[in-house]
Order: C-alpha cells, then sequence, then structure tokens
C-alpha cells in the first residue's frame, strides 16, 4: 500500500476480506497511521514510498497517494518491477498517463486504474444483460448524482482543479468510466458545461454536465452537483454511495463544515485506525441515478441489482454481494495470477482521465470536444 489515508481505509475491508491479497508493507508519512496498518494486517510499514517498491516481498503496489503524487509513486514501483493498482485519475495529466503506460509495457508490468465505480457489481451485472440482448440495442444513457462532496473538509490540492482536485478529476471519472462499461463502444466527441467557479471560497468546479457521443450512434448525458444541497443518495434507496444506509434526516455538510477549525488537519485524521472504524457496506457502492435506454426496454442501476423494464413491465436482477470493492481485488487477482486481461487497464484510465479534460475544456471554449485516446 503505498498511503493509508482516507482512500486505503474505504478499501481495506475488501482486501482484508479477498482470499487471493495478502497485504505485506504499506509507505505513509503519518505514524499514527502507520502504526494501525502494523497492529491490524502484521505488516511492514515504511515512511516513504521509495522503501516500499524496493521491498523484495511486495509484488503489487496500490497507489492511493494524492492525485498530484500518482504518477510518481506508480513510476517508482512500475521500475522496480511492481504491477500497480492506481485510484482514479491514474494521473493529473494525459501525458503522465501516457508515460506510464509506456513504461509499464516496456518493464512488462501491469496497471490497474481503480477503484471507480465501473466495477461495482450491479454495473458489472448490467453489462452482462445488456450484452444477453435484454433491453435490445443501446441507445441512450443518463447519469445523474448530487452529493456534498465540495463541502467534506478538503486539502488544498482538493480544492485546485490544476492539482487533480474539484469534482471532474474526483467525481466526474466515476461516473465516465461506469457510463462507458455501460455504452460497451468507443466515446468520439464531448460537450460540456461546469459553469466554472460557483464558491469563491471553494475555488474549483464544484458541478458539471455534459453530452458524450458513443460510437454506432449512442449518446449519453452526464450531470453532477457537489454542492451539498439536494442529497442524491434519496433517489437510491437512501443508501450512501459507499453502500451503507442513511436515515431521513437532513445534514448539512455546509454547517458541519463551519464547525471544523483545520480542514487538511481534520481530512488527516480520517487515515486507517482500524478496520472496524472502515465504513460497512450493506449493499453495492453506487454513484446516483443511471438509466441505460434500449430500443426494446430500459435499464436502471440500484444499490442491489438492476432493473429491467420492458413491454412486460419491470423485472429485478439482484447483484450478489461480498464486500463493497470485492469486483476491483478479483480483477487484481485475476490478472497477475489468471493472466485476465483487466478492462480498466491503463489505457481504460486514460480513456476516462481524456474524457475529464474534454469536459473543461468544452466548458471553458464553448465547443465540443473530438477524442483521440478512446480505442484500444
Amino acid at each position: 500500500m503505498a498511503g493509508l489515508g482516507r482512500a486505503f481505509a474505504l478499501s481495506a475491508t475488501a482486501i482484508h476480506a479477498h482470499p487471493g491479497v495478502i497485504l505485506v508493507a504499506g509507505a505513509e508519512p503519518n505514524s499514527e497511521h502507520r502504526r494501525s496498518f502494523e497492529k491490524t494486517f502484521d505488516a511492514k510499514t515504511y515512511s516513504d514510498v521509495s522503501n516500499l517498491v524496493t521491498d523484495p516481498d511486495v509484488e503489487v503496489v496500490y497507489v492511493s497517494t494524492p492525485h498530484g503524487l500518482h504518477k510518481e509513486h506508480a513510476l517508482a514501483a512500475i521500475n522496480a518491477g511492481k504491477s500497480v493498482l492506481i485510484e482514479k485519475p491514474m494521473t493529473v495529466s494525459l501525458e503522465d498517463a501516457s508515460s506510464l503506460i509506456e513504461t509499464a509495457k516496456k518493464a512488462g508490468v501491469q496497471i490497474i486504474v481503480g477503484p471507480s465505480h465501473s466495477f461495482d457489481g450491479p454495473v458489472k451485472l448490467a453489462e452482462a444483460l445488456i450484452a444477453k440482448g435484454k433491453i435490445g440495442r443501446v441507445r441512450m444513457i443518463h447519469a445523474l448524482y448530487a452529493t456534498d462532496f465540495l463541502y467534506r473538509p478538503r486539502t488544498a490540492s482538493e480544492l485546485s482543479t490544476d492539482l487533480g482536485g474539484g469534482v471532474v478529476f474526483s467525481q466526474a471519472v466515476h461516473q465516465v468510466d461506469l457510463v462507458r462499461r455501460l455504452a460497451g463502444v468507443p466515446a468520439q466527441r464531448v460537450t460540456a458545461r461546469t459553469g466554472g467557479v460557483w464558491d469563491a471560497d471553494r475555488p474549483t468546479e464544484g458541478a458539471y454536465s455534459m453530452l458524450i457521443d458513443f460510437n454506432e450512434g449512442i449518446f449519453a448525458s452526464l450531470t453532477y452537483s457537489g454542492y451539498a444541497h439536494f442529497d442524491g443518495d434519496r433517489l437510491m434507496e437512501n443508501t450512501t454511495e459507499l453502500g451503507i444506509s442513511k436515515s431521513d434526516e437532513f445534514k448539512s455538510a455546509r454547517k458541519i463544515l463551519e464547525s471544523v477549525q483545520n480542514e487538511s488537519e481534520f481530512k488527516s485524521s480520517r487515515g486507517f485506525s482500524s478496520l472496524e472504524t472502515c465504513p460497512q457496506a450493506q449493499t453495492h457502492e453506487h454513484f446516483g441515478q443511471v438509466f441505460v435506454f434500449g430500443d426494446r426496454g430500459d435499464l436502471r442501476l440500484t444499490p442491489n441489482g438492476v432493473e429491467i423494464t420492458d413491454a412486460n413491465g419491470p423485472e429485478f436482477y439482484p447483484a450478489p454481494f461480498r464486500t463493497s470493492r470485492a469486483e476491483v481485488f478479483d480483477t487484481l487477482y485475476a490478472a497477475l495470477r489468471e493472466q485476465t486481461p483487466p478492462l480498466q487497464n491503463g489505457k481504460w484510465g486514460r480513456a476516462s482521465l481524456e474524457i475529464c479534460h474534454a469536459l473543461l475544456t468544452s466548458s471553458e471554449t464553448g465547443d465540443t470536444v473530438t477524442l483521440n485516446y478512446q480505442e484500444g
């Protein structure tokens, strides 16, 4: 593990539960998180990633450090002969993503980009149902989510678009990833708007809406707001993005944030402390409302599975649940032990990143942006 902060805490339960994955070492500058990791997993720790990647017991490195450090830490692992699982986005710039892909190819190691919501069990199930022709030919996709993302305690880098902060690189990449998987064909063009910065105290994009044109005439609308007003989980069976049931009570993230003295310190305190304090999901994770419209039926994702409605009415298909993010580590294990090519490889991660950059460019210029990295 490179990074034992919040990102690792969200995946720790799935890693611990997976029979094919063993945590042998972690790197983290925060000494408290290192001690917790050592105690929980009986594993080695380092204060610096450079020492982690040269550990002979480490086979693959999960890079869950801040976005701006992904290239540096993934490159160190790849150059040490390790395969990498890189949190989304794989890098901030497209040039850095291409550099990692080429370096990994020369080194003969694998890149998997995730976790992202394209791994979610219901998304995987929906892909299979679409392939079986359950809704006929896919025509249109709609994705919508509203959260309090921008008003959770943030570090300075998380509020800087140039450093990979804001909702485009942190949230749009989720939505783009899962929509691409459901479309099943390469994207061609992006037309988008963000409206810029809506709150000067949170100086980055907090919302967007975009239209993606895909091959075969498929098109998708993706809309997201992180401005902490409407709670999109109300439309998802009152289940949080992390698969945890919530009450109907409205909690104002904006008001809670006002009580935080130091956002960076608060964010740092939310790193790994124990498995018991990690989120305990009851269902699959989700990313808000997602509909796929076909010429013979419509498909809707839920936290528990997939609903398909056709001329005969609705039918529900449950998605088996073990732990949240189990599918991420199934993919990792299959890639390394069974030589099964992962869908979410380096080129896949770069393709989603390109759409995020196209979103920003289209919003700034007002033009439709043609995509170049969607094939292969």
